[in-house]
């Protein structure tokens, strides 16, 4: 019986350890490779060609978004399949846009972690069941946007304090950098906001997502 071939990327290592051991206690998979930072990851991907690539998201020198891409790119034969503790769906969805065949939460189950393992190796695409309700609701709520006309659509300083926040600058941070006052940075997040219906920090990161914005720094 041939062992399905998986490669692991994380930066932590007492994670791999036990993911290692996990794989390799299963009767249809193994370790094959393993890799503590992106960089290496998409070497020792292309290297192996292993059947799946179980990486997380915040590693250094490439995170896995870069990484994923890369993989995608030259070692396309191999399936990424995330694995990280963020459940947000801009997460997820600038993953799947990179080319990820699938998200698994590290808070999930083992079991779910090896479906998702054992789908994604099959060509099928494999979402965690706890962020599948979210990724279909921002896909729905995208669809019925379109065409729809949007009178207050946040001014282009507006625009540029939102995408700033997204890449995680405080408002003293956006002050200095844009020759504003806290209190006009302030102004502008509150007024963008309300025109775009956003309830915090979450929904200016997808909507940074949807602008395009996170591309090389999320």
């Amino acid at each position: 019986m041939n062992k399905l071939a998986v490669f692991l990327a994380d930066d932590h290592a007492v994670l791999r350890e036990g993911l290692k051991a996990l794989i390799d206690s299963q009767a249809d998979m193994r370790c094959v490779g393993e890799a503590s930072d992106g960089s290496a990851a998409v070497a020792g991907v292309c290297r192996l060609s292993p059947d799946v690539v179980v990486l997380d998201v915040s590693m250094p020198k490439l995170n896995g978004f870069e990484a994923t891409e890369q993989i995608v790119k030259f070692c396309p034969e191999s399936k990424v399949l995330p694995l990280t503790r963020h459940s947000e769906d801009a997460y997820v969805q600038r993953l799947l846009k990179a080319g990820a065949s699938g998200y698994v939460l590290k808070q999930s189950s083992s079991d779910i972690l090896l479906t998702g393992i054992r789908t994604v190796a099959a060509g099928k695409s494999f979402l965690d069941p706890a962020v599948t309700g979210t990724v279909v609701g921002v896909y729905v709520a995208k669809s019925a946007a379109k065409g729809a006309a949007q009178p207050n659509e946040p001014s282009m300083r507006e625009n540029d304090v939102l995408r700033l926040i997204a890449l995680g600058y405080s408002n003293k941070e956006i002050a200095a950098q844009m020759s504003l006052s806290v209190k006009t940075v302030e102004v502008h997040k509150a007024n963008a906001m309300r025109k775009l219906n956003m309830k915090g920090r979450i929904d200016i990161v997808k909507y940074a997502v949807l602008q395009g914005w996170l591309e090389e720094t999320l």
